[in-house]
């Protein structure tokens, strides 16, 4: 199905971010992490987190005390034509990427995504969870202005630079029915958002950054009691069956080759903190965080201290430098400051530079005589 399926997306019905749970065998989805419960045990080999180690919450709350409105349309009331089939197929491609274009599936040239993760490792319950990375009102930003291309994008480049980010994959075709299937699922979740509208619940919350740099030494222990029972001591997650099999994760990899690339967002400190404390252990919310802040902020500086693809020619993303986000892991970078401190912070000295520097080109070029 080529232009017509992207005729129909933008035609049918009006205007209305990835990675961290699996898929069940009856193909609902499967939260990353184990039913809700308390902490287990750190495993063997890793020490439990002495109380010296605790670390407070900031005094600024991640997220709006009073929960905000949240509905999601029903896809279970759409028809069953021909934008019906496509919104439940751009739903099914979200929960089970790895079984229709995931690098184990029988046909080598549908082979896109290079792991076998799922859209909704990232973008939970199929993109509809409130604070967790949901899909809902995304097809109103688009078109967009991203800072990391440096140019304005369309949705379909935005769910490519997924495709080759979070699932370490190659682009799909702008004409394929796989996109046209992301597209309209995305439309459709975000029925009666209007252009320019804020969404309450949209991405992961804004905690307020760590004053000092995350400890990965205190997130391993953590690690091994909070996160190993689903995702692994090794970090390498548990799959629903054998490798080859194109059947993907219950429980996704954190790190290795399987997982994201270090071109992902959620490879990101200052993102990955706020989806984590958002979202896990399974069964925590924004509302009801098991971990605390600076917990969460640790946790996630270790296993993103873990190795993983690397996606080559980062040096080229954001290519105005002033644009970067002060979590880059990667550079260049023209604040000054080393690689080490991007990836685990302070983060506030980054920001003011930052500042500085903007206000410097800003006065520079106003200070410009204009020519004649």
């Amino acid at each position: 199905m080529k232009l017509s399926f992207m005729a129909m997306i933008y035609g049918a019905v009006g205007v209305a971010a990835v990675c961290l749970t699996g898929r069940s065998p009856g193909g609902g989805p499967v939260p990353v992490a184990a039913p809700a419960k308390p902490p287990v045990a750190a495993p063997p080999g890793v020490p439990a987190v002495p109380p010296v180690l605790a670390r407070s919450d900031p005094a600024k709350p991640a997220h709006p005390s009073a929960p905000p409105a949240w509905t999601v349309p029903d896809i279970d009331k759409l028809p069953n034509d021909a934008w019906g089939k496509l919104v439940r197929l751009g739903r099914e491609l979200t929960i089970a990427t790895y079984a229709h274009i995931g690098p184990e599936v029988a046909d080598p040239a549908m082979r896109y995504a290079g792991n076998n993760l799922s859209c909704q490792n990232c973008h939970l319950e199929g993109g509809a969870k409130q604070f967790g990375l949901p899909f809902v009102g995304v097809f109103a930003d688009f078109p967009q202005y991203r800072g990391r291309e440096g140019k304005v994008g369309s949705l379909e480049d935005r769910i490519n630079g997924c495709m080759e980010r979070s699932m370490n994959g190659r682009a799909l075709p702008l004409d394929s029915t796989e996109m046209a299937a992301f597209v309209a699922y995305i439309k459709f979740l975000s029925t009666g958002v209007a252009i320019g509208a804020q969404t309450a619940g949209r991405g992961s919350g804004d905690m307020p950054k760590l004053v000092r740099a995350a400890d990965p030494d205190h997130g391993k222990a953590l690690f091994g009691q909070n996160c190993a029972s689903c995702h692994g001591l090794d970090g390498q997650g548990k799959r629903h069956g054998p490798p080859g099999d194109a059947g993907g994760y219950e429980f996704p990899p954190v790190w290795g080759r399987d997982s994201f690339n270090d071109g992902a967002g959620m490879n990101r400190l200052v993102s990955a903190a706020n989806f984590v404390r958002s979202n896990m252990p399974n069964g925590s919310t924004w509302l009801a965080p098991a971990l605390s802040a600076e917990d969460a902020w640790d946790v996630v500086a270790y296993f993103q201290s873990q190795p993983r693809p690397a996606r080559a020619h980062l040096d080229q993303d954001f290519p105005v430098r002033l644009q970067k986000p002060v979590d880059a892991g990667y550079g260049p970078y023209v604040d000054g400051f080393d690689r080490t401190q991007h990836q685990l912070g302070p983060f506030g000295p980054i920001e003011q530079r930052i500042k500085e520097l903007k206000s410097e080109k800003s006065a520079a070029a106003g200070s410009t005589p204009v020519a004649r």
